[in-house]
């Protein structure tokens, strides 16, 4: 426990360090503070993207899924991120990085509104980053809690743990903005990355090597090594999920505004080369390790499945390295959490509220605190959700934005009320399949959801007169 919290205690110190440091450029202008200046090279751009993205869906999430649905999972979500992310990053990313340049727009909705010329427009792509923003924020924060628990032995609640991370990625985010969220995910995105590795060689010998890991999870339970049509395996729904976990990601608005802050087109082509590589160190680990655990911890039902990433750092792991599994854990959770405290609040003061240019960095400040409150209440309520089912829930919801995003930087006849009609048919399609009020024959809810949005914002453009914004 004493080595616990000495670690912890050192890594809450480097970044707040990073947080102070980053402080002596971020209150210059909005631009610094939100942007980072729109300076982020090739190196600090890729580990901000991918310390961005990958959250404790991925070290908590996915091991748990994994540990009760088998190795499908890795075919299920990794082979279509590792193409579609670094896709969508070129295809809606780049050209919304040099109109967000041209447009003097400093965040997703803002962009937005200006190609629109429409405030309302910015206003309607905040309440609906905001919608699911949120509870991907609580997803964060639980898989801290959960691991934090499981790390300690209970001595450390998982509303404490959720609390403490909440706060520190606060304040470092709060004192140096963009910049400091940017640097400090270089040295997170490092430390969960490394230890990922790492972990997935250590447990490996620790269990006998891969075979015989594979034997123990075989004769535990065979289905977990075979693609079944079970769960999401079906083919319909392996295709409608397929098109959620490649375009989600662009459609984080903390994703985005990375993409707006990169220096040049060259930083940004560099990440897309970068992009399937990493996912693909990160995610088998990942899987794997859900996967073993199923031989090795048998039993864990439901939620309870999110537990099986730090009982197997626990169990097959040197105890000093395996306090490192336990701060990569927080360091995925703090290095999204940061980038969606600084987004959601640049949106609410650049596009909803709009105080005096002097006031706009104090103003985002406060309003990320209400955000950590709410987002640390939630967190409590929601205690019986799984890390995964939360996340799907926020995947979805993005998809239903990408038609937008991507019809507003790719075609310049496409209008602001198009726009809005796309996002809005699509939500309501998602939300009425969900409670299953028309025929989906087999596929999700957000297949239709993402197909609605294509139409409406299509037909929508073409019956509006040309030149209407």
């Amino acid at each position: 426990m004493l080595e616990i919290g000495v670690a912890v205690a050192l890594y809450f110190a480097v970044v707040l360090a990073l947080g102070v440091f980053a402080t002596r450029r971020s209150s210059r202008s909005p631009e610094e503070y939100f942007l980072a200046g729109r300076g982020l090279g090739t190196v600090v751009l890729f580990m901000a993207l991918f310390g961005t993205n990958c959250t404790s869906f991925v070290l908590v999430g996915i091991p748990g899924i994994s540990y009760r649905y088998g190795i499908g999972v890795f075919g299920l979500n990794a082979a279509v991120v590792a193409l579609g992310i670094p896709l969508t990053f070129w295809a809606i990313g780049s050209p919304a990085r040099r109109l967000a340049r041209k447009l003097g727009a400093l965040t997703p909705a803002e962009l937005y509104a200006r190609r629109f010329d429409s405030r309302a427009v910015g206003v309607v792509f905040f309440l609906f980053f905001t919608a699911y923003t949120v509870p991907y924020m609580v997803q964060s924060v639980k898989g801290a809690g959960i691991t934090a628990a499981q790390a300690t032995d209970g001595a450390v609640a998982m509303w404490q743990a959720g609390l403490a991370v909440l706060v520190i990625a606060l304040v470092y985010t709060s004192l140096g903005g963009m910049r400091a969220t940017a640097w400090t995910n270089v040295f997170q995105g490092a430390l969960f990355l490394v230890f990922m590795i790492a972990a997935f060689f250590l447990m490996s010998r620790s269990l006998g090597g891969l075979t015989e890991a594979t034997a123990r999870v075989e004769a535990q339970d065979p289905d977990l090594l075979r693609k079944t049509d079970e769960w999401l395996f079906a083919p319909r729904k392996w295709a409608s999920w397929g098109t959620v976990i490649s375009l989600t990601v662009i459609g984080f608005p903390h994703m985005f505004a990375r993409l707006m802050a990169a220096k040049d087109e060259r930083a940004l082509k560099s990440v897309c080369r970068l992009y399937p590589l990493a996912l693909a160190l990160l995610w088998v680990p990942a899987v794997l390790i859900g996967v073993w655990g199923a031989g090795a911890f048998p039993g864990l039902e439901k939620a309870d499945s999110d537990r099986i990433f730090q009982l197997m750092a626990d169990a097959h792991m040197p105890a000093w390295l395996g306090i490192f599994g336990f701060l990569a854990v927080i360091a995925a959770v703090m290095s999204t959490l940061d980038a969606q405290l600084l987004t959601l609040s640049s949106m609410l003061v650049r596009d909803v509220s709009r105080p005096a240019p002097q006031r706009a960095v104090l103003a985002g400040r406060l309003f990320g605190v209400a955000l950590a409150a709410l987002v640390f209440v939630l967190s409590i309520l929601w205690k019986d959700e799984s890390v995964f089912a939360i996340s799907r829930w926020a995947f979805e919801g993005y998809t239903t934005l990408v038609p937008a995003l991507f019809l507003g930087v790719r075609w310049s006849r496409f209008t602001g009320p198009a726009a809005v009609a796309s996002i809005v048919v699509g939500n309501a399609l998602l939300i009425l399949g969900r409670y299953e009020l028309y025929p989906t024959v087999g596929f999700l809810p957000v297949f239709w959801a993402f197909a609605g949005a294509v139409a409406t914002g299509v037909v929508v453009t073409l019956v509006s007169p040309r030149g209407s914004s």
